[in-house]
């Protein structure tokens, strides 16, 4: 049983409910993920600042900051997240994974978070195209913790979503 995360958000969109109802009953987590990610980070683009995600639920800086997490592990593993300067949204996840009941993704990331500090100086320094290359070689740890990402991802895509279901006030707005 997870506890709703509480906090409050001023940024609820309208989603229509038999949307809502549809992407849940379709069965793909995924869909339904999407559905309530997809409006937070609409208006974040619109408004050009990533201070918006302080006006949002827990549950929804969650969705949003694991989305990110997601998109570029995906695409080049935690290097490339940690290069990109997104570092900083790992270190609520895990207390968040946690009180949902996605405990080994918020092992992983505390793990993520450790081989980060071990690293960074190289981590954190300014890199040709090639020297962030050379990275993935230099700190084979992390072609590890990307498996590990990959591996868990939809358990917790699950996870995230049964939790949103049983708190859809924290998501949208009625």
């Amino acid at each position: 049983m997870t506890v709703s995360m509480e906090r409050k958000s001023s940024f609820l969109p309208k989603i229509p409910a038999d949307k809502i109802t549809t992407r849940k009953a379709s069965g793909n987590d995924y869909e339904f993920f999407e559905l309530l990610t997809e409006p937070l980070h609409a208006e974040m683009y619109s408004r050009q600042n990533f201070d918006f995600i302080q006006e949002l639920s827990q549950g929804q800086q969650l969705f949003l900051s694991y989305d990110y997490v997601r998109m570029q592990v995906m695409q080049g593993g935690f290097i490339q997240f940690i290069q990109n300067g997104y570092v900083s949204l790992l270190l609520p996840m895990p207390g968040w994974l946690t009180s949902i009941g996605a405990n080994e993704m918020a092992q992983l990331l505390d793990d993520v978070l450790k081989a980060y500090v071990t690293n960074i100086d190289v981590l954190e320094r300014e890199t040709t195209v090639e020297e962030f290359a050379q990275l993935y070689d230099q700190l084979p740890e992390f072609a590890i913790l990307d498996e590990e990402f990959n591996s868990l991802d939809e358990s917790t895509i699950h996870t995230m979503a049964v939790y949103a279901a049983a708190h859809l006030e924290e998501f949208v707005a009625f």
